[in-house]
């Protein structure tokens, strides 16, 4: 029962945490499903289709300003039938009706405004609405009042608006690059097309200030590993340049939490000072992994800091008590005074500092991490950074500074975590730990990326190797996974297996591939974002392109080519080979927008090469080779260890990479291969490294 008297509505039987923050609105919402359109059908009204999520800052604010708000809730229950979708829990609705909210206004965002009719069919779009007109637009009673007018007079106008956008968003194709005739060759990008898309982001490189593009700025994570990669095959330095300023620039910007570790969302200006700051596991994930990387081919001390305090602030910030990673911090908490404000977590003012530090201490600091009297950011606040590149206090009173600043903050009121487990993100979230721990010699790393998995078999996957979207608490939610879901779980499936050597993660990876296989892909070889016996939606989402993290395609490329590379395969590599083919088409052209198929296709032109290191477990040639081949730059490389099968059991292996592959003269050795053809094994790291370069 609510304070008022009232019931909770229907969400308050939902497991998303964005849902449950709206199940005490007074809008009478509906999750998703087809008795809410039966409702809408048989009370002849519109349908309003709004979209967000947790950690969404204007999803906030148009709650507080419009759905907790009495007299609109009583024109929403009366003229409309309200539906409540969390994107990250069902992206299939997210994608389908933000491309008609893209292709009507130029342009789409959360929260997603859309109304339909009893079919589903969109006919009108926006994203916040005020609730007063401002700037430009319109109030939201306004929006509603209008609807509800032309739904009620022009009826048949309406249907013919909707039915035209449905015909429209149907025909609409994308140049896929994927012969049409299935028979014919894979048509993978090829190294002249690789360094075209390198000339096109030199171009929108920014010099000065690192990143690519304008305000607001995106941490750029899957471009970066793009061209470590073509910097590790071809020896370009102006691509190694272009990550390491980056990298740099980031982590010394406001986007980086200099006290906690881990980066915000993004920057709203282009010198990445004020974030947008929710935290999102997908960003950390990718950019732990990231960064890894950078120190893997340069060795930078800023590299290797950032990897671990990021991969440290997910196991401390992110874990859930299953094990799992939850999805996201917001960016708005309590200010200490009552106000929900953004960012009033992380910003200091002057003062604050000499609170907590003392007049000398907190001086130095302001300097040191950019606190001013104006602030950088709202009411004289300002983000921490690192503004100048000489350091202003010694490691160890930085270290004391630190430590204190992080003890206070702590005592604030805490942004809100979304507790939701989504797979895709834990997988993305498995491969950065596994490989970081392995680096770094940190097995409490490896060790929770290994708890990650067993949860997302535990909980996530069932017995026909059909993967759940989300999880809670410890139980699956009623959602089918999309592509990304199973591309990224394999990929963290794949890396788990290379740092532990426990092939059973192949196998588990091998089970979600076949599953894209014979679900989700076309054909003609194009990939789908849903299965084939998916929910019908207006149109069956397909996109190639990545945004915030690799698109389900890209991701289900690359985990099919290294899964490829372990079993050897011809049926995954020709399924990658052929679905790379819209990397040919779009990297030259967008290499911003399908940089993890850049990346993959950088594995494709390198092999991949595959090692496999054979040795007794406890052995520590063994350990010394598997560790050299870890840190081994080339692209997408495959790596397996594993004792040699027992005299007379030549195929006792779990990873088949490993078969056949005997010690030399009773020593730990490591093949390297290209499609399992190998060069002459090599019995210490030196010869190894020489074969990998």
């Amino acid at each position: 029962m609510r304070k008022d008297g009232r019931m909770p509505n229907r969400l308050a039987h939902e497991t998303s945490p964005y849902l449950l923050q709206h199940a005490d609105n007074p809008v009478d919402w509906w999750p998703w499903s087809p008795e809410a359109f039966d409702e809408a059908r048989r009370r002849n009204v519109p349908v309003l289709l709004s979209v967000g999520y947790s950690s969404c800052h204007w999803c906030h604010v148009m709650a507080h300003e419009s759905f907790e708000d009495d007299a609109t809730a009583a024109l929403l229950n009366e003229h409309f039938v309200s539906v409540k979708v969390d994107r990250e829990e069902r992206p299939d609705i997210d994608a389908v009706y933000m491309e008609a909210v893209q292709a009507a206004t130029g342009q789409g965002g959360w929260p997603m405004t859309v109304f339909l009719t009893p079919e589903a069919e969109p006919f009108y779009f926006g994203t916040y609405f005020p609730p007063a007109p401002r700037h430009g637009m319109p109030g939201f009673q306004q929006v509603l009042e209008g609807v509800r007018a032309a739904w009620r007079d022009r009826r048949e106008e309406v249907g013919q608006v909707a039915g035209r956008i449905v015909r429209e968003l149907s025909e609409r194709t994308l140049a896929l690059g994927v012969p049409a005739d299935k028979d014919a060759p894979p048509q993978a990008p090829s190294a002249e097309d690789l360094h075209a898309a390198l000339l096109a982001l030199t171009r929108d490189f920014d010099a000065v200030r690192g990143g690519f593009g304008g305000a607001p700025k995106f941490p750029p994570s899957m471009t970066l590993e793009f061209l470590l990669r073509h910097h590790a095959r071809t020896g370009s330095e102006g691509a190694l340049e272009m990550v390491q300023a980056t990298c740099e620039a980031m982590a010394r910007g406001g986007i980086y939490d200099q006290l906690g570790g881990g980066f915000a969302r993004y920057s709203v200006d282009a010198e990445w000072v004020v974030p947008h700051f929710e935290k999102m596991l997908y960003d950390n994930a990718l950019l732990c992994r990231a960064y890894a990387h950078l120190w893997r081919a340069t060795g930078s001390e800023l590299a290797r800091r950032v990897a671990l305090e990021t991969a440290d602030f997910l196991v401390r910030e992110m874990r859930t008590d299953q094990g799992g990673f939850a999805s996201a911090l917001d960016a708005d908490s309590d200010d200490g005074q009552g106000r929900h404000a953004e960012g009033a977590y992380y910003v200091w003012t002057p003062q604050q500092l000499r609170d907590v530090l003392g007049e000398e201490d907190a001086l130095l600091a302001a300097a040191h991490f950019g606190v001013t009297e104006d602030g950088t950011f709202e009411e004289g606040a300002s983000v921490l950074q690192l503004p100048d590149s000489e350091q202003l206090l010694d490691a160890g009173k930085l270290d004391s500074v630190r430590r204190r600043l992080l003890a206070a903050r702590e005592q604030r009121p805490r942004p809100g975590r979304d507790d939701k487990v989504v797979a895709a993100w834990n997988g993305l979230a498995i491969a950065a730990l596994a490989e970081t721990g392995a680096y770094f010699d940190r097995p409490d790393l490896v060790l929770a990326a290994t708890d990650a998995a067993d949860l997302l078999v535990r909980t996530h996957m069932d017995w026909h190797a059909r993967l759940f979207r989300t999880s809670l608490d410890g139980t699956a939610g009623a959602h089918a996974g999309v592509l990304e879901d199973y591309g990224d779980v394999a990929e963290g499936f794949l890396a788990l297996s290379a740092v532990t050597g426990e092939g059973v993660w192949v196998d588990f990876a091998g089970l979600l591939l076949d599953t894209v296989l014979t679900r989700f892909t076309g054909a003609d070889g194009t990939l789908f974002d849903t299965a084939d016996d998916a929910e019908a939606l207006i149109r069956r989402p397909q996109d190639p392109m990545d945004n915030a993290t690799p698109s389900g395609w890209t991701a289900a490329c690359g985990a099919l080519l290294t899964y490829a590379a372990y079993t050897g395969s011809n049926t995954h590599r020709e399924a990658a080979e052929r679905a790379l083919g819209v990397v040919r088409a779009l990297g030259p052209r967008a290499p911003r927008f399908i940089s993890w198929g850049l990346a993959v296709a950088e594995a494709l032109l390198d092999g991949p090469r595959e090692v496999a290191v054979v040795g007794l477990p406890d052995d520590p040639a063994t350990a010394s080779l598997h560790r050299t081949a870890l840190l081994s730059t080339a692209p997408g490389l495959a790596v397996a260890v594993g004792a040699p099968p027992p005299a007379g059991e030549p195929t006792a292996v779990e990873v088949p990479l490993l078969a056949n592959r005997p010690l030399a003269d009773g020593r730990a050795v490591a093949y390297v291969c290209r499609g399992f053809v190998c060069d002459v094994p090599a019995t210490d790291p030196g010869t190894l490294t020489q074969r990998l370069s």
